[in-house]
């Protein structure tokens, strides 16, 4: 079986779904899904900056409105919960959790005690951190020692 650590950000959507289980044709694969709330690593301002370059400006105005720290953990447990049975639900196996405290970290233990054959970072396109290769896939691909993933989420 093959298995996929998934790191999100969001909850997943259906197109989500399809994509990250039909991307190893008719293999199975296994999910160790890793919900990354919203909380300090994530800059309000290039949180900002990415709604503007994405001409998404009534996005901007409320990036301060958003719940992060202590407050994001139950939006991220309920979209873990989400994403894991929309998951299940195609026939994937799916296990997952919520890391708040260094996460490319927890990503690389993840990726040793499952001995999981890549790293899928599906993830908003984050244009600044891209840009400075300071986003999750560019840092992951120099930690994790398996391939690096990135794809972007699809709104619902």
């Amino acid at each position: 079986m093959f298995t996929s650590v998934l790191m999100i950000e969001k909850p997943l959507t259906s197109t989500d779904v399809e994509f990250v289980t039909t991307l190893h044709g008719d293999e199975t694969v296994a999910f160790i899904v890793l919900m990354q709330p919203r909380g300090d690593q994530a800059d309000l301002l290039l949180r900002a900056i990415d709604d503007v370059a994405m001409g998404e400006l009534k996005e901007a105005a409320r990036e301060g409105e958003e719940p992060e720290g202590k407050e994001a953990r139950q939006p991220a447990e309920l979209a873990l919960e989400h994403s894991l049975a929309a998951l299940r639900a195609t026939g994937s196996e799916a296990v997952g959790q919520v890391v708040e405290d260094h996460p490319l970290d927890r990503m690389k233990a993840v990726v040793e005690e499952s001995g999981a054959d890549e790293v899928i970072v599906l993830t908003a396109p984050h244009y600044v951190e891209e840009f400075f290769h300071r986003d999750w896939a560019s840092r992951a691909r120099h930690r994790v020692g398996v391939p690096v993933l990135k794809l972007f989420a699809h709104s619902e």
